[in-house]
């Protein structure tokens, strides 16, 4: 079968190649592979050497956001042929530790977790792949290709249940929700938001392309320009960029009590003077909670796998800007102006 092979950081080595079938050592549930989708991720590994191939390994076959059709299942499993899934990404860790030991491989405290198609494990960017049944999730057959959706929805169900964790400590309830970024992350983020009945905000760079249309037919609003010029006091943020500056800034602008949930990452290197000793006593003073929010554990792919078969599908479908086959796997790592996400055929 023909799989998306790569050497981490080394961009030249792209390749499809052809490998050998997965083994049933590999998981009891053989997949037909459909769609993978590209984010951030892939193009760090690609050009910038993050992840890393399996032990013993030079090439990694890609892919992290999966979307396929199971082939063959055991009983009891339930799962049966013909099932739209996706696959988990994130593996728990030998030792275990403690979150690892009681399934919440999404807080591993001592990094020794694996992760397909990123860390120590091939991904699902191949013909076939194959998993064990408690690492792949059932998917609403009505949801079709939409489904390769699911991995980065599920980081932003994450993200959203934690932030309401933690209004939970008091009994007022939030009303205006501003998502800093309209990437994928960020439009998925308003989504959730839209889907909680928030007043949604969306603040963004650039006002070119669909993102403004997107976040409109969400029944949010869009904004450009610096976050303070907005008028907007939110009671939750959710922030998808990343960005120092922008991420001390919401500190000065949010309401008391606000919880603002950081899940960009930045790739440094941006040196922002800020007063610190004011940021915190403000913070202080207005009991707000600055937190970060990475991965997703099995409940968070189950939260997403609901919250997509509840989205318009037409808005969805808009999402998808562009599909490739699998040679076209390198060109696709590169947003054009209007690409919103980018997916690879796997059955092309």
């Amino acid at each position: 079968m023909k799989a998306i092979t790569l050497v981490p950081g080394k961009p030249d080595q792209v390749e499809i190649r052809d490998v050998g079938e997965p083994g049933p050592e590999h998981g009891s549930l053989l997949v037909e592979g459909r769609l993978i989708g590209i984010c951030g991720t892939d193009l760090d590994i690609t050009e910038e050497g993050y992840g890393a191939p399996p032990p013993g390994q030079e090439r990694l076959i890609v892919g992290h956001e999966s979307l396929g059709q199971v082939l063959e299942a055991p009983m009891g499993s339930g799962f049966a042929p013909g099932d739209l899934v996706a696959g988990i990404v994130r593996r728990p860790d030998p030792v275990p530790c403690g979150p690892c030991s009681v399934g919440e491989w999404d807080f591993c405290r001592n990094g020794l977790y694996t992760e397909r198609g990123i860390k120590e494990l091939h991904g699902f960017g191949s013909q076939r792949w194959r998993s064990e049944p408690q690492y792949a999730v059932k998917l609403d057959p009505a949801l079709g290709d939409r489904g390769v959706l699911l991995e980065p929805v599920s980081v932003l169900a994450k993200a959203w249940e934690q932030t309401e964790h933690i209004l939970s400590r008091s009994s007022w309830k939030p009303r205006v929700a501003l998502i800093t970024g309209a990437g994928p992350i960020g439009l998925f983020a308003a989504m959730l938001g839209t889907q909680r009945g928030l007043d949604v905000h969306v603040l963004d760079l650039d006002s070119s392309g669909p993102k403004p249309q997107l976040v409109a037919d969400l029944g949010g609003t869009f904004h450009t320009g610096d976050v303070r010029d907005t008028g907007l006091a939110p009671d939750v943020v959710i922030e998808c960029t990343g960005v120092g500056s922008l991420v001390h800034a919401l500190t000065d602008v949010v309401g008391p009590g606000a919880v603002i949930c950081l899940t960009g990452i930045s790739s440094g290197g941006r040196k922002v003077t800020v007063d610190l000793d004011a940021t915190a006593r403000e913070m202080v003073l207005r009991n707000g909670v600055v937190f970060g929010s990475v991965n997703a554990g099995r409940r968070h792919y189950e939260q997403a796998a609901a919250a997509l078969a509840q989205a318009d599908p037409s808005w969805l479908d808009r999402l998808i800007t562009r599909r490739v086959p699998m040679s076209g796997f390198a060109d696709a790592l590169h947003k054009g102006s209007d690409d919103v996400k980018v997916v690879v055929d796997l059955r092309a």
